[in-house]
């Protein structure tokens, strides 16, 4: 009896060890914590930490390229304007990357500027990339670990309001994205995730050889975000704190991957594993490589 438990207590530690293994770590924005958001110093190191995925946000310029950017605009938060000056946060808007060519896009600093909510984040001079920037760039480096092998979290930053003001209809949005990564040849490497349910519908239903992934925010029960989305996507993303045992399986029944975002704290992360999730999207994913690793 003393040597089953001893196997059993063996096979669970076992069990746990190939879960932390199979977690795709996902670097948000890059990696955000340490390096200035959505930029190319961030997603190249966050290659060179070891992560499996890059996550990041993607807006349409006046020029109709496809840009690295959490929002539509310059922030407030992260950029400087042409004369290096500090964007007011009234101002912000009015520095609409939607009115802006690619060209004028990378005459502005988004990468200076202290951040407080990340106090070890590297000040650094970087303008925001075009995906072509970002992939290019991680091809031409052949010294990035894992340079042939990255996979890639796309978000396509739609909202309705902003509809022809910030960005082009949901349509022609999902279109350009999705048209980009075709051009690109990372459409098997890559998922694209949306909050809008709307686009998530309009991408299934033209473009259903691409992988999608649900983005949730809100307190709706699962079995109500999939009503109102219609159709099981390859991967159920919500904030981690909406996740638990039954949310694990549910995705599980529904056969859908579960990688919550956005985990920062390591016991936060030690939670998600322990639960079973399939992935977890940080700003730190230093602090989730070594928790795997321990």
């Amino acid at each position: 009896m003393t040597r089953f438990f001893a196997f059993m207590i063996l096979v669970l530690f076992s069990c746990q060890e190939n879960n932390n293994m199979n977690i795709d770590i996902q670097g948000h924005r890059g990696c955000r914590g340490l390096y200035p958001e959505n930029s190319i110093p961030a997603f190249t190191h966050a290659l060179e930490l070891g992560v499996n995925t890059l996550e990041f946000d993607v807006v349409i310029s006046k020029d109709k390229e496809v840009i690295i950017s959490h929002e539509p605009f310059m922030s407030h938060e992260i950029c400087l304007d042409l004369n290096g000056e500090d964007i007011s946060e009234n101002q912000a808007l009015k520095h609409n990357i939607y009115q802006l060519d690619y060209e004028e896009i990378r005459q502005y600093d988004c990468g200076s500027k202290y951040f407080n909510k990340f106090p070890e984040q590297k000040k650094i001079k970087v303008f925001k990339p075009s995906l072509d920037d970002l992939i290019n760039a991680i091809r031409q480096d052949s010294s990035l670990p894992h340079f042939k092998s990255v996979n890639y979290n796309i978000e396509i930053k739609r909202r309705p309001e902003w509809d022809s003001i910030h960005h082009p209809d949901y349509k022609e949005f999902a279109s350009l994205v999705i048209q980009k990564i075709k051009q690109l040849e990372i459409e098997e490497v890559t998922t694209v995730q949306c909050f809008d349910v709307e686009t998530l519908q309009f991408v299934h239903r033209q473009f259903p050889e691409i992988n999608l992934v649900y983005l949730i925010a809100n307190s709706n029960s699962p079995a109500e975000n999939m009503d109102l989305l219609g159709f099981a996507p390859s991967i159920y993303s919500p904030a981690f704190q909406l996740v638990d045992a039954d949310l694990v399986e549910f995705c599980q029944k529904k056969k859908m991957r579960l990688i919550p975002w956005t985990v920062n704290e390591i016991e936060d992360m030690q939670d998600m594993i322990t639960l079973g999730v399939d992935g977890i999207i940080t700003d730190y994913p230093d602090r989730l490589i070594a928790l795997i690793g321990n």
